[in-house]
């Protein structure tokens, strides 16, 4: 098996992601890597953003590798540091993946594996592969921030705020819980006006997904046919519908990725994306960080081949 010729290995560590499941695997990384007689570095993050500013002022070599050692937040973190390096930097280093958070949506449409040797193994076996990247401004970030799984607005973004105040319950059965809570609600959506490519759209949203992976809230397939290097975005937009019960019907089809196929849906593919609210607000994230709340403007921009991704090696599917 081929190895990736990596001159250092830098992972950057959210001890409190997946509950605290991670920081019992930094005797697992350390030792593996000196098993591996690999050079490393493990950067422990101290509280949020902190990942992100480490990333930011790291001395790296594009022969290097940057992992995010957490969940999607993780992730972004790194990706956000990397893509606002302090230096100008003609290539750079390799960014990897040790999904060991509560939350790890991208690294599935990836295939890193959730066991962390495996996924290890991977770092140093895999291959480079192109990612492409996204950049949203608005609300919170008028300068921008940038993702790489996916953004949500209206209904999933909700679930996610009501997931994460769930203090006993993780995972995807919290991001389904949920789900029922605001399908109980029934909220009324925003009337949206969508720009993509040469098409324009005008409707109650109840669910916008702009996808460069394929899954969101651990269960919820909201770009089944995303490509993470084509330089598009794929989008599904769900028109409000009549009842709660058909509210339900739609987002059980969520499960499997079915629901692009439903009259309620909008689907279709773009590099940029501008959404304005012509009634209500919404509410946005991107790979789970919180973008606005009663945002008004969003501007959604793809950057193609903007990181160099270690995959999974050719061998594997």
């Amino acid at each position: 098996m081929e190895t990736l010729d990596i001159r250092k290995v830098w992972v950057i560590l959210n001890p409190v992601a997946g509950k605290g499941w991670a920081v019992k695997q930094y005797p697992v990384i350390e030792r593996f890597f000196k098993e591996k007689g690999q050079d490393f570095e493990i950067y422990q993050t101290k509280e949020p953003g902190d990942g992100l500013k480490f990333v930011q002022e790291c001395p790296f070599d594009a022969r290097d590798a940057v992992v995010a050692a957490g969940g999607d937040g993780t992730s972004n973190e790194v990706v956000n540091g990397l893509l606002t390096h302090k230096t100008p930097l003609a290539r750079l280093p390799l960014f990897g993946l040790l999904p060991i958070g509560r939350g790890n949506d991208f690294s599935s449409s990836v295939g890193i594996s959730e066991k962390p040797l495996e996924a290890l193994e991977t770092l140093l076996h895999g291959r480079e592969r192109p990612l492409d990247a996204g950049l949203v401004k608005g609300g919170f970030f008028p300068d921008g921030r940038y993702f790489v799984n996916g953004i949500g607005i209206g209904f999933d973004t909700k679930v996610g705020f009501d997931a994460a105040n769930m203090r006993h319950i993780h995972g995807a059965f919290a991001y389904t819980l949920g789900a029922v809570y605001n399908v109980a609600r029934f909220e009324a959506s925003p009337i949206l006006e969508i720009h993509y490519g040469d098409k324009q759209v005008t409707l109650p949203a109840i669910i916008v997904s702009i996808m460069n992976g394929r899954r969101m809230g651990g269960s919820f397939f909201m770009g089944p046919s995303a490509e993470l290097d084509d330089g598009l975005f794929d989008l599904c937009l769900l028109r409000h519908p009549h009842s709660r019960r058909r509210l339900l019907y739609l987002v059980l089809q969520y499960f499997k990725g079915t629901q692009v196929t439903k009259e309620e849906a909008t689907v279709g593919r773009a590099a940029e994306f501008h959404l304005k609210a012509l009634e209500g607000g919404m509410a946005a994230h991107c790979d789970g960080e919180t973008v606005c709340y009663e945002g008004k403007d969003l501007t959604i921009t793809c950057v193609p081949h903007a990181l160099r991704l270690i995959g999974l090696p050719d061998e594997e599917p």
